[in-house]
């Protein structure tokens, strides 16, 4: 959209909508700190999980900005329309099942009224029952609190603080230097040092579990976490990273569909995608900042207005669940919002290439060294 409105080239539209991405996931974490669990006594954020892909992510995120740089037009526009429609194709399709589930939950419901009330519309008086017991009311500023692990905040913070450090001195280093690679490479055993201290701590206590004979889920996924499954949470990790940075879709573009993916409930993903996408878009922000890609004015006044509609979104998305009692509303948003950027991107992309050509423009990788 800021290439077909505005007029930014593809690659100042990805560092531009990575400041809006940021603006909007920062306040639709402050919205969603706001709100309860739906089924359980926990956060609404999953800590777990943003423990253990945020260090991927983050590692991605360095890997696709630096592939930015390399990569020419073409090839980003292509990436954008396959990742995005199969993103959103597979997200559909899991909004699909989860509308049917909700269906026939509601039928069930229906059912169990009208066993216990007679055709006067009167309460049987031999029927069982269960007494509801609803949870106890909390405060605004109580569930916020409760929302808060401060200690896993701090470790996230700690990582962003390390990974943005190693990018601020490494601006300032000659590209391709010694010195320079050096701090490169340091990224890799901060994210995989986090990453493995999560994953192992979750394979611990998984095998634990199932000693024991407990089938309880350890977080908000209901995959166990065996190593095959550890290392593909990796794997899409540090591609939700890449293509995050390279293309300024956001990493939540891909981890909001995987956590659907392993059982995380709608509200649990979003919220967790989006205090994760907090992290790392900031982050990419940093980063294009310092590869100077995009004018301080147009990404003040986008981000203050992605902060507004993030924290208004959030407010009608979560009005119309409660209203509809169907979650899988925030499964269909995510699935249309991707497929709409696919279009538009596509479009965009396609148009501008095919201009370059006519142009005669070079259309092949650019040296990373002589780019920057």
């Amino acid at each position: 959209m800021l290439t077909l409105i505005v007029g930014f080239d593809t690659k100042s539209a990805a560092a531009i909508s990575k400041c809006m991405i940021m603006g909007a996931s920062a306040s639709s974490v402050w919205y969603n700190l706001r709100v309860p669990h739906p089924t359980k006594a926990v956060p609404i954020i999953d800590y777990d999980l943003a423990l253990l892909f945020q260090p991927m992510l983050m590692l991605g995120i360095t890997l696709g900005v630096a592939l930015s740089v390399v990569f020419p037009y073409w090839l980003i526009t292509v990436l954008i329309i396959i990742l995005f429609l199969g993103t959103s194709s597979r997200s559909a399709y899991k909004g699909v099942e989860m509308w049917k589930e909700e269906t026939m939950l509601k039928r069930q419901l229906a059912n169990q009224h009208e066993a216990r009330v007679d055709s006067r519309g009167e309460l049987l008086i031999d029927t069982e029952y269960q007494q509801l017991n609803p949870r106890e009311e909390k405060s605004m500023m109580q569930t916020l609190c409760f929302n808060l692990r401060w200690k896993r905040v701090m470790v996230l913070v700690i990582l962003w603080g390390a990974f943005l450090l190693l990018q601020i001195i490494k601006n300032d280093l000659a590209t391709c230097s010694t010195w320079y690679w050096v701090l490169f490479c340091l990224q890799f055993p901060i994210a995989f040092g986090v990453f493995g201290y999560e994953a192992v701590k979750l394979y611990k206590d998984h095998k634990k579990r199932m000693g024991t004979g407990n089938s309880e889920s350890i977080c908000e996924a209901s995959i166990a976490w065996t190593p095959i499954h550890i290392a593909f949470c990796a794997l899409s990790g540090i591609l939700g990273g890449t293509v995050g940075g390279l293309l300024g879709s956001g990493g939540g573009f891909i981890l909001g569909p995987l956590l659907l993916e392993i059982g995380v409930i709608p509200q649990v993903a979003s919220a967790t995608a989006t205090f994760v996408m907090m992290f790392s878009a900031s982050l990419s922000v940093v980063e294009f900042y310092l590869l100077k890609r995009f004018p301080i004015p147009y990404a003040l006044y986008l981000t203050s207005v992605s902060i507004l509609a993030g924290f208004w979104g959030q407010f009608l998305v979560r009005k119309i669940v409660t209203f509809l009692k169907r979650a899988s509303i925030i499964v269909f948003v995510l699935s249309g919002v991707i497929f709409a950027s696919a279009i538009t991107m596509g479009v965009t992309g396609i148009t501008s290439s095919l201009q370059m050509i006519e142009d005669g423009d070079f259309m092949g990788f650019l040296d990373f060294c002589s780019s920057q």
